[in-house]
């Protein structure tokens, strides 16, 4: 970790856990800890007394509470405080990670005091190793430690295959391609460019649904998470006017993200809606490139959403059942091709873009239409989430009031599962 100026240390005391009983003295002091204090304070019998580790607390317009220090950023650019410790094999001490949750008096120290180092585990070379494992555990008991390094990341694939499985109804190809599209990424600690997936199909298929899901697995928070961050187009970039003003908006924000969070997830949502000059502006961000302004952007992941496409994935599908085929036995080599040619003709801003004549998307993700037995295990889903056990009957009526197209064969819902959740207050007891 490189320290800049536009940095400030921070000193954060933690009060921790009781000394074990093996390091106390006859006369309840600690002798083997009094060595390696900086002053001639005596350590207290059924606590180790403060200890002081250094923080990064970057430049804000504002003071910032302790509270507030400790959580998302927020729209006065703080970006939280971070804290070195030793955390055993869980932590890597070289760099700044784990979030403290509890820390009392920030102190701001004073010029003499600018000039000192960030502690690495050198710091910890005097203290004997029952005292450090005492340490390790207590901060590990709050959950603080991780295997990936940056508590804010799980990056569960066992979470991931589960709820794609179990939640996610009537779409095997989006359940086999995001999955090992991700997994294939996050194992991959050498990837030559960001992950970038692009999801098509009709309004309520799912593809927020399975956003979401992923942000779930990979994220501590999921969507909630400061390394997560959401686009959606018409809300955040309406005027196509003020296209110029977006490019160094959306920059700034895709910079700022990964620099917060290398492994960030952006979701694009109605991407079909984006002006070109935006895709174009991004497009740096997702090419082979080791870095862009000594930023490197190849830990991140981008999700494009889009209803273009819909229609052929509908026609492709309609064809199977009429020629007496099982949707499962779609696949992505009936579909994904269709999905890159209908992308390059369709009009709005992926059609002009960089981004396709780059080929920088590494998958066209295909979301089929749902079928009336897929309506019903959404409606089932919906109940379950209240803690209801509906009768099937329930679940019929529910499935049957939806609208389902063509108006030959009524085989497709037309809202999908949108509305589901919102519909079943009708049939509540």
């Amino acid at each position: 970790m490189q320290f800049t100026p536009e940095h400030e240390a921070v000193a954060v005391n933690l009060v921790v856990l009781p000394v074990p009983e093996s390091l106390r003295g006859e006369d309840d002091s600690f002798p083997a800890l009094e060595s390696t204090s900086r002053n001639s304070q005596r350590w207290m019998p059924n606590q180790i007394y403060w200890l002081n580790l250094l923080g990064l607390l970057r430049p804000r317009k504002a003071p910032l509470s302790v509270s507030q220090a400790f959580r998302r950023p927020s729209t006065d650019g703080a970006v939280g405080m971070r804290c070195y410790l030793v955390c055993g094999k869980h932590c890597n001490a070289t760099k700044v990670q784990n979030e403290v949750v509890f820390a009392v008096n920030p102190w701001m120290p004073n010029q003499e005091d600018a000039t000192q180092q960030v502690p690495s585990r050198d710091l910890w070379a005097g203290f004997p190793q029952e005292y450090v494992n005492v340490v390790h555990q207590w901060y590990c008991s709050l959950g603080q430690c991780c295997d990936t390094g940056d508590c804010r990341i799980t990056n569960n694939m066992t979470g991931l295959a589960r709820d794609l499985q179990m939640k996610l109804h009537g779409q095997h190809l989006v359940q086999s391609v995001v999955l090992k599209a991700i997994q294939g990424f996050i194992n991959n600690p050498e990837s030559n460019k960001p992950l970038t997936l692009s999801f098509h199909g009709w309004s309520g298929t799912g593809k927020n649904f399975v956003a979401r899901i992923v942000a779930d697995n990979l994220y501590r928070e999921g969507v909630k998470s400061e390394c997560v961050r959401l686009f959606i187009t018409p809300f955040h970039f309406p005027h196509a006017r003020l296209v110029d003003t977006y490019k160094g908006q959306l920059r700034e924000a895709i910079r700022d993200m990964v620099l917060r969070c290398p492994q960030t997830l952006f979701i694009f949502d109605e991407a079909e809606k984006l002006h070109p000059g935006l895709i174009d502006a991004i497009k740096p961000y997702l090419d082979h490139y080791d870095n862009v302004d000594g930023v490197s952007y190849r830990r991140a992941v981008f999700l494009f959403l889009s209803n273009i496409g819909g229609a052929t994935i509908n026609d492709v599908a309609l064809d199977f059942w009429h020629s007496g085929q099982n949707r499962e036995d779609i696949g992505m080599e009936d579909l994904e091709h269709r999905l890159r040619a209908e992308t390059v003709d369709s009009q709005g801003g992926f059609s002009q873009s960089e981004l396709m004549s780059g080929h920088l998307i590494d998958f066209f993700v295909p979301f089929l239409p749902l079928e009336y037995r897929h309506v019903k295990l959404c409606a089932r889903d919906a109940f379950a989430s209240r803690g209801l056990e509906p009768e099937d009957a329930t679940l019929d009526e529910v499935a049957k009031a939806m609208l389902y197209v063509p108006k030959e064969e009524r085989l497709f819902s037309a809202q999908g599962c949108k509305s589901i959740p919102q519909r079943i207050n009708f049939f509540l007891p």
